[in-house]
């Protein structure tokens, strides 16, 4: 199954439930649980990386026009731990230090003969994400509720001597939607978000190669941001 479809499988469903739920009053799992002044919690998850980027159309020494992209996405996974703070009953704020495992795959194509050389870009992104999470009235045992917030960023796998080489540190903004489930013994936490780096994190002092060949890939780029989109499960 694709990543999208089991999204969207998992959104349906969570809607489906919770409008089946809705009407009729049941009694509350865990009523007190949201007015603890700190919740603690891990997380488990899966995300798609990608890099959005932008190509100057550098003409090389020999005539070469070199384009780029990222064709397809790879499923990765993500761990991490949760800690939030009450600020009042709408309102909540969320520590989530996150190790974040997966790769893409960056494809340069000629622009007359079609030539393409790919590099696999494997990440290891360390996230300290800070979140405001907004909630809606609990109903029964369903709390749907929206977020925002910012997380700096490591990447602890940057590889250098390769065609594309990426700075280690950046920062995206995160926003996303989910819902609170309050089972008998825990809570579960479903969240979709996106993220959008904000740095560019292309690297252009090239004193690592040892091939200068491979800087005409470099100079053929501007830009390259960071994008995710994660599916989370937080438990509680």
């Amino acid at each position: 199954m694709s990543v999208k479809r089991f999204v969207l499988l998992l959104l349906s469903t969570l809607c489906i439930a919770i409008g089946t739920s809705a009407q009729t009053r049941k009694v509350q799992n865990r009523p007190y649980i949201d007015q603890r002044l700190w919740h603690y919690g891990f997380l488990v998850g899966m995300h798609v990386q990608d890099y959005k980027i932008v190509s100057n159309g550098h003409v090389t020494e020999d005539g070469q026009v070199w384009f780029a992209d990222v064709p397809e996405y790879s499923p990765g996974f993500s761990v991490g731990v949760l800690g939030e703070l009450y600020l009042n009953k709408y309102m909540s704020l969320r520590f989530v230090p996150t190790l974040s495992f997966g790769d893409k795959r960056v494809v340069w194509h000629e622009q007359e003969t079609g030539e393409r050389v790919s590099q696999q870009v494997r990440s290891a992104y360390l996230g300290v994400p800070i979140d405001l999470k907004v909630a809606a009235e609990r109903f029964n045992n369903y709390r749907p509720y929206v977020m925002v917030g910012i997380s700096p960023t490591m990447d602890l796998s940057v590889k250098k001597a390769r065609p594309l080489l990426v700075k280690p540190f950046d920062c995206f903004i995160e926003v996303g939607v989910g819902c609170d489930i309050y089972l008998p013994f825990f809570k579960l936490i479903p969240e979709l978000k996106f993220c959008f780096g904000l740095a560019n994190i292309i690297d252009k002092k090239r004193t690592d190669l040892t091939d200068n060949s491979l800087m005409k890939f470099t100079e053929s780029i501007d830009k390259v941001k960071s994008r995710m989109i994660a599916l989370t499960f937080y438990f509680e």
